[in-house]
């Protein structure tokens, strides 16, 4: 039985292994293999992104069936809560793996953005859709906008994000009901970010510096996990099973490295202990990093095709790949071929249907085989045919690093 590699859990703290590898990466000895285009699928995985926005999609927008959406986001809360992405194959917005995917794709462009090619136009504006959203959800001083729509009534519906007629909930975190957790990824992204703009544009870089500061601040002097703070909201969808303390050790690192200010190194030094930097220095385990390469690379070939099925995982990529994954947008019709609108329930029949979903959605990579090296291909199994934004995020560096050596 070959690995699971692809069927990851929920929570995102869970990824810090990935991030690894990624740190990892410029260690690369062993020979891999020569027998996949390596850009194509780096090219893939970053247009995906734009199959998940959410707003007003600008003209260069390359996947032409999708539409604008979810306009109004965050009216009933008086602020603007439109833009960012979706997180997977439902018309959510979840701040939590929405901060931790922005954070990805920035640390992709900081280290491999000069092995993109043509491509790192594309990501950098991938990057920024993440955190123009983020500063939105920022805005508010000791407040940080974690999730947009109910995930409950979402769920019990399947309909085009063009078309979604449920509850638009906001969710927030503040002083009297704390995140740390969320805060310190969100905090973590925009520092990242702003790197990536450091030369780019300099005053949105400080902007983003500036921001990432304050939100670390609140998340550190207001602790706590988000998923106690607003429970069903966020839970059993992205809880935080392992406390917040990772998060915040992860924002000072990034801020230390975006704003080079000693003070966050002291911060980590400091807080080693009552934060559990062990803990997680253990999880990364730098005196295993060649066992780690040799998985990161039998995954990335596993994805694209090196699996006992020989079919890719990635949508769009090589001759076999999902054609029925798990995602509305989709498998509905798009509002260019249907413009009449698509209720709640008049969806279920796509949902069921057997056939291939209409609109390709490229680059996306599902959750993959069953423990069984099974892969149904059916929207209904959504464990494996449901792609998600953190699962392809970490991917980008990798492919770019692969697309530019081998």
């Amino acid at each position: 039985m070959a690995p699971n590699v692809l069927c990851l859990p929920g929570n995102v703290s869970a990824f810090r292994v990935t991030l690894a590898f990624l740190l990892l990466i410029s260690l690369l000895l062993h020979p891999i293999s020569a027998g996949h285009d390596y850009h194509d699928a780096l090219r893939k995985s970053i247009l995906f992104f734009e199959g998940q926005r959410s707003g007003k999609l600008p003209p260069d927008q390359r996947l032409k069936w999708r539409r604008d959406s979810a306009l109004h986001d965050g009216s009933t809360a008086g602020v603007d809560l439109t833009g960012g992405y979706y997180d997977a194959g439902d018309n959510i917005k979840f701040g939590f793996p929405m901060a931790f995917t922005t954070t990805l794709l920035a640390w992709s462009v900081i280290d491999f953005g000069r092995t993109m090619g043509p491509e790192l136009k594309n990501t950098v504006g991938a990057v920024k859709w993440g955190t123009d959203y983020l500063l939105k959800a920022t805005a508010v001083p000791d407040v940080v906008f974690v999730q947009v729509g109910d995930p409950y009534s979402d769920h019990n519906c399947w309909e085009r994000p063009e078309d979604m007629d449920t509850s638009r909930a906001v969710y927030k975190i503040d002083k009297n009901h704390p995140g740390s957790d969320v805060a310190g990824e969100t905090a973590a992204a925009l520092a990242a970010a702003s790197i990536v703009f450091r030369s780019r544009d300099p005053a949105y870089s400080r902007l983003l510096l500036n921001r990432a500061v304050r939100v670390f601040e609140f998340a550190d002097r207001h602790r706590g996990a988000y998923s106690a703070s607003l429970r069903s909201a966020v839970c059993p969808f992205y809880c935080d099973v392992n406390g917040f303390q990772d998060e915040l050790l992860w924002g000072a690192a990034w801020l230390h490295k975006a704003s080079r200010r000693r003070v966050y190194r002291e911060y980590i030094v400091k807080n080693e202990v009552v934060l559990r930097a062990g803990d997680t220095i253990n999880e990364f385990g730098w005196d295993n990093k060649h066992a780690g390469i040799n998985i990161l690379i039998s995954k990335v070939d596993y994805i694209l095709g090196d699996n006992p099925l020989m079919m890719s995982y990635m949508v769009g990529y090589g001759a076999r790949y999902p054609q029925r994954i798990h995602h509305r947008g989709s498998s509905l019709p798009s509002v260019q071929v249907h413009p009449a609108h698509i209720g709640c329930k008049a969806g279920s029949r796509y949902f069921l249907s057997p056939n291939p979903n209409p609109n390709l959605l490229v680059g996306a990579v599902v959750g993959g085989p069953n423990s069984s090296d099974a892969f149904p291909d059916s929207r209904p199994f959504f464990q494996e045919s449901e792609p998600t934004t953190y699962i392809n995020a970490p991917l980008v560096g990798l492919l770019a690093y692969f697309s530019a050596h081998y």
